[in-house]
């Protein structure tokens, strides 16, 4: 019986509130079009971006399957390049731990980019931290001057204190600036690496406000991603390339020197005949043919660090280039509109249920 009269009682209710919502549809009606408007006028004011992307696919040079034709002409010239794997891959997932470097952002803050309104290139940093660049935003706007007006002041405060800082700082340490920093989040937003474990691709995306802006962009992020896997992977190498490189450069003076000294003393003594002399010229060959030894055998070393090097580098094989896109991938102003229609309707719903629940609470007291 009681369960009869509460389902009475939620039936009462809700038609008592389908009545209000009836009762009230102009308001809500009128409250749907303020957020039309409003919508309206976001997806007008908002600024337009494209999006162009590039997919890779990671690869890496198979050492031990492609050194065979190498060692066969390395062996007719008396190079053994023995074992020349390159070691363990260099992981994609690495790939945006790098991306997020401080070198790597710097770098690609200094990438040229022509845009429509400027006359000459200019680099990311310039663009992005000269504001008469940037497109007007209504929306970044007031929220820059509403919820985070705090912020910004806050900034300016630790601006100024940096100002008064920054000759005590030691140069030797790496530094980034705040404007360095601002347009660093700023690139995290822009440019964007997803990668598909399904099918080991990787896709890089530059959004930028202009078409060709976007795909100039996603190339350079594309080639200083690349530049970067190569350094990261052969490092080692390199620096035991560089080792061999300075031994070898040493050792061919020190060579250059015996023979040089050799020669001069055999000039010297051609028509001299005695122990004493042979010893000299002895002791200068067995010398000389020692610098030459140890001068052939990093000459062999040298060619192959070099052959090592080129055997190591990794690539990222290009499938489906970057291409100028032809339509704006954002604002999408329809989206926009139909969301503030929605939103203008749960508001007006909801405005009218607490007032519902506020007059049902005072008539039960009266």
């Amino acid at each position: 019986m009681e369960t009869d009269t509460k389902s009475k009682e939620i039936e009462i209710d809700f038609f008592g509130l389908a009545q209000k919502t009836w009762n009230r549809r102009k308001f809500i009606l009128k409250v749907i079009a303020i957020f039309a408007v409003i919508g309206l006028v976001v997806a007008i004011s908002a600024p337009k971006e494209f999006t162009s992307s590039v997919t890779m696919v990671p690869q890496l040079n198979n050492s031990k399957g492609n050194t065979g034709g190498l060692a066969g002409l390395a062996a007719m010239a008396g190079i053994n390049l023995g074992d020349m794997g390159g070691g363990e891959a260099l992981s994609p997932s690495i790939y945006p731990i790098i991306m997020q470097n401080v070198l790597f952002k710097k770098d690609l803050m200094q990438t040229l980019v022509k845009f429509d309104n400027i006359p000459q290139p200019i680099s990311l940093y310039e663009y992005y931290s000269n504001s008469s660049y940037q497109p007007f935003d209504l929306i970044a706007t007031i929220k820059q001057y509403t919820i985070g007006l705090p912020g910004l002041l806050i900034k300016k405060m630790k601006g100024n204190d940096k100002k008064k800082n920054e000759n005590i700082k030691p140069s030797s340490l790496l530094q980034i600036s705040q404007t360095e920093s601002d347009i660093s989040n700023i690139l995290d937003t822009k440019v964007l690496l997803t990668m598909n474990q399904k099918d080991g691709t990787i896709v890089l995306t530059a959004n930028m406000p202009e078409a060709i802006a976007s795909t100039q962009i996603v190339e350079a992020a594309r080639l200083l991603l690349q530049k970067y896997i190569i350094e990261f992977k052969i490092d080692k190498v390199k620096q035991s390339l560089d080792f061999i490189a300075e031994r070898y450069t040493e050792a061919k003076q020190n060579f250059e020197t015996k023979r040089q000294q050799l020669a001069v003393f055999r000039d010297a003594n051609h028509n001299v005949i005695s122990a004493l002399s042979r010893t000299q010229e002895d002791q200068l060959n067995n010398e000389y043919n020692l610098s030459f030894s140890v001068y052939s055998e990093l000459a062999k070393q040298l060619e192959q660090a070099k052959i090592k090097v080129k055997e190591t580098q990794p690539v990222l094989t290009v499938i489906e280039p970057a291409v100028v896109p032809l339509q704006k991938s954002k604002p999408k102003k329809l989206l926009i509109l139909i969301t503030f229609v929605f939103m203008g309707f749960v508001a007006s719903l909801f405005w009218i249920l607490i007032k519902y629940k506020s007059d049902d609470l005072k008539s039960k007291k009266e």
